[in-house]
């Protein structure tokens, strides 16, 4: 320890917002410093800023400086403070507002004196996790219906600029039913924050939530620190507070962005479209901490990812759908049912949710799917039959009673509504499902539609 407090002053180069210094090698040709280490910078003028070891080349230590280089010379000095980045962590935290460096910015008290977690460490050993085996009911139809979000998941939002994926965002994170939501906010503007922060006041759930912001303006390198401070907190909660937990982070391209950025200040080869060769491993240390503990809580992770151009090949996209277990479409204001997928949602239906919602889902997608297909036959002039007039009753009673993302409804309601639906729209006979649960279910008093024949499969 000893070691690290010294104060290094051979500066080699400042290129970016990096400061190469030369180190000597400790004693017995141990490395001096450790890579991800902290360090404060002191300028000639006095000044410190707060520095991370992210390159060690024999005794050439490169540090990414948080705030920038802008009035730093050569004449700089460097600390190294011996141990990782650190967050804060207590029951202190909860209902609290930090930037990318752990410090405070809601003008509450300090939180320097609490508890510190490391942040970066591995994902869970395999032998201490549990098989997803529970819902987090959303109260959004589209997802609690038809693409369930199972504790421990990871799963992205695709969708592209201009879409309400974050006030989306904020709505799951409200509705959730998790012991604690920790918001890792990544390069957003100002009002974006503000969104965030003012949902969860108004909803009254500001209580059991933890936010980590970096904002546009704030320093690049610190929009790298958040996912990992808040998936640090996130762990902490889930492992010695038995808490299940939802971390919800956005934007992930945006975050991707800074990793490439802080990769050619290195003078690193680039890969694909700009991005490092690294890209793929780097998401999945973050995804990968998602995790239902044995002998503890969960954490469950939801992120957004833009797609720049709407294209799914893009760099991120395409590496984070190889990582996480299935992602949700947000498009023209709405959850696809076709794009969108949930690979865990099978250890839930019909198993912690009610016997019917496995044929209820798989037939109203059906039904949806139909509808598309009388649709264009009306858009090319083609003559419909009575069973299509059904098909585009049903496509207009689907998009507006579920795939609405404003639509808020329990899951029982939602299955209730589904079942009204089809009532409305086809006879019992038409439905191609369990007699069983046409009987139990299927409403007595809806209105009655005249018979048709189901169209030709």
């Amino acid at each position: 320890m000893a070691q690290s407090l010294l104060r290094y002053r051979r500066v080699i180069e400042i290129v970016g917002d990096t400061l190469k210094v030369g180190v000597p090698e400790a004693a017995g040709g141990a490395a001096a410093v450790r890579l991800g280490d902290l360090a404060t910078v002191r300028g000639v003028d006095g000044t410190q800023s707060l520095a991370q070891t992210i390159n060690i080349d024999d005794t050439a230590v490169t540090l990414q400086i948080f705030s920038g280089t802008k009035g730093i010379s050569t004449g700089a000095s460097a600390t190294f403070l011996g141990h990782p980045m650190q967050v804060p962590y207590s029951e202190n935290i909860l209902g609290r507002v930090m930037d990318g460096s752990g410090r405070t910015i809601d003008g509450g008290p300090e939180l320097s004196d609490e508890p510190k977690a490391v942040i970066g460490g591995p994902s869970v050993n395999p032998v201490e996790r549990t098989v997803p085996a529970r819902m987090i009911r959303t109260d959004v139809p589209m997802i609690d219906v038809f693409n369930c979000l199972v504790e421990s998941q990871k799963i992205p939002i695709f969708s592209v600029s201009g879409e309400p994926y974050n006030p989306f965002l904020a709505r799951i994170g409200i509705q959730a039913d998790a012991d604690v939501v920790v918001f890792a906010g990544l390069g957003l503007i100002f009002d974006d924050y503000y969104l965030f922060r003012q949902a969860f006041e108004d909803a009254g759930v500001f209580a059991r939530t933890v936010m980590f912001v970096n904002q546009a303006s704030d320093p690049l390198v610190e929009r790298l620190m958040v996912p990992d401070m808040a998936l640090a907190v996130a762990e902490k909660f889930a492992v010695e507070e038995g808490r299940r937990v939802l971390v919800l982070m956005t934007d992930m391209t945006a975050f991707a962005d800074a990793m490439k950025e802080v990769g050619i200040s290195q003078e690193r080869v680039p890969s694909n479209r700009g991005y490092m060769g690294d890209l793929y491993s780097q998401l999945a240390r973050r995804y990968e901490k998602a995790c239902n503990f044995a002998k503890g809580g969960s954490v469950t992770i939801l992120t957004v990812t833009t797609m720049p151009g709407d294209d799914v090949t893009h760099p991120v996209p395409d590496n984070t759908g190889y990582i996480t277990e299935g992602q949700f479409y947000l498009h023209d204001g709405v959850i696809d049912p076709f794009g969108s997928l949930s690979r865990l949602k099978q250890n839930v239906i019909g198993k912690v949710t009610r016997e019917d919602h496995g044929q209820i889902m798989n037939t109203m997608i059906r039904f949806y799917s139909e509808s598309r297909e009388a649709a264009q036959k009306q858009t090319m002039a083609f003559e419909l039959s009575d069973y299509d007039h059904q098909l585009l009753r049903f496509g207009d009673l689907f998009r507006g009673r579920f795939m609405d993302i404003n639509v808020s409804l329990p899951l029982e309601e939602a299955l209730d509504l589904c079942w009204q639906t089809l009532a409305e729209c086809f006879q019992p006979g038409q439905l191609l499902m369990r007699q069983a649960l046409v009987d139990k279910y299927f409403p007595g008093d809806a209105p009655k539609v005249a018979d048709a024949a189901p169209a030709a499969q």
